[in-house]
């Protein structure tokens, strides 16, 4: 059975694996994301490969970088994290390990494992939507992942969803990812606190005692013990969540939406909302079959076994 390596490059650790052609990740090993911009990238990135073909022959290497990759899946155009520039990855890593190499965007790399191996398996048409910090995502169309004609598609955390709204990482206002992320999870946690803070008293404990120290797990854990305002934090992200989704839903009219990323592990407190956002924005309803909202399967493995894969199938 052919092998490859997928690795999934991020903000503080480079994690690569050896995938089987069933999307089952056979050996893996990471290392901290160095300092030193590309060139230690590529040298970690080329030493990870060295330790896991010691082991297993393999045939490609598919990496998962997070930025603008361009259609020919070889150039970092922008990367804001790791301050890359028209960055020739594919080239300088083919150098390094002398195997075939594809690049390809990391919530792409990771949506296109959960269409083939994991949550949306089966569904010709999804969107995988990463719910981190911001809101990543990947598109799924007739079975073949839609990158867009410089390659830079699916940048879906950046539609607006509230005009003159808050203000964005990206420079402009309103962008779903300031209303549905667990950046904004924490914002409202936090401005409840501030503003009630009797009605707080669980995420206040548990942050310390000031709203500045509540963090995304608190509200989480706090929600799952019950408190009734945490659960209130995760009702009003998951609307946003579902209006967001309705809005995909209208322009690309998927079999299923996949929730993935750190939000996502709450479980039934986001897709709960998020399902019923969705449904109460979705226009049609009910002529029109409302998409499947699914959780995510694949965890932290979802950029490695899918970039693996992506680089098979090249």
């Amino acid at each position: 059975m052919a092998l490859c390596i997928g690795v999934d490059i991020g903000g503080t650790k480079i994690a690569a694996g050896v995938v089987d052609e069933d999307g089952t990740l056979v050996a893996s090993a990471r290392r901290p994301t160095p300092a030193d911009g590309a060139t230690g990238i590529v040298r970690v990135c080329g030493d990870l490969v060295t330790e896991l073909r010691r082991s297993y022959e393999v045939s490609a290497l598919g990496i998962g970088a997070a930025g603008f990759v361009d259609s020919q899946r070889s150039t970092v155009i922008f990367a804001p994290n790791v301050m890359w520039r028209n960055e020739p990855l594919r080239a300088r890593l083919e150098a390094v390990t002398g195997l075939p190499t594809v690049i390809e965007n990391d919530a792409n790399a990771a949506a296109w494992a959960e269409a083939r191996f994991g949550a949306a398996q089966g569904a010709p048409d999804c969107v995988v939507v990463t719910i981190g910090t911001g809101i990543g995502g990947g598109i799924i169309v007739g079975g073949r992942l839609l990158r867009g004609s410089g390659g830079f598609a699916a940048e879906i955390g950046h539609i607006t969803v509230k005009l003159h709204g808050r203000r964005c990482g990206c420079g402009r206002f309103g962008c779903w990812e300031r209303y549905g992320s667990g950046r904004a999870l924490v914002h409202e946690a936090r401005e409840l606190a501030m503003y009630d803070p009797q009605r707080a008293g669980r995420r206040l404990e548990l942050g310390g005692g000031t709203p500045e120290g509540i963090t995304g797990l608190h509200v989480t854990q706090a929600a799952k013990e019950g408190d009734e305002a945490a659960i209130e934090c995760f009702d009003m992200v998951g609307e946003w969540i579902g209006i967001g989704l309705s809005d995909l839903a209208s322009v690309l009219d998927p079999q299923v939406f996949v929730l993935a990323g750190g939000v996502s592990e709450a479980g039934e407190l986001v897709r709960r909302p998020a399902v019923a956002g969705l449904e109460a924005n979705l226009s049609g309803l009910p002529y029109r079959p409302l998409p499947r909202v699914l959780l995510a399967t694949l965890g932290n493995d979802a950029g490695i076994i899918g970039a693996a894969d992506l680089a098979r199938t090249a």
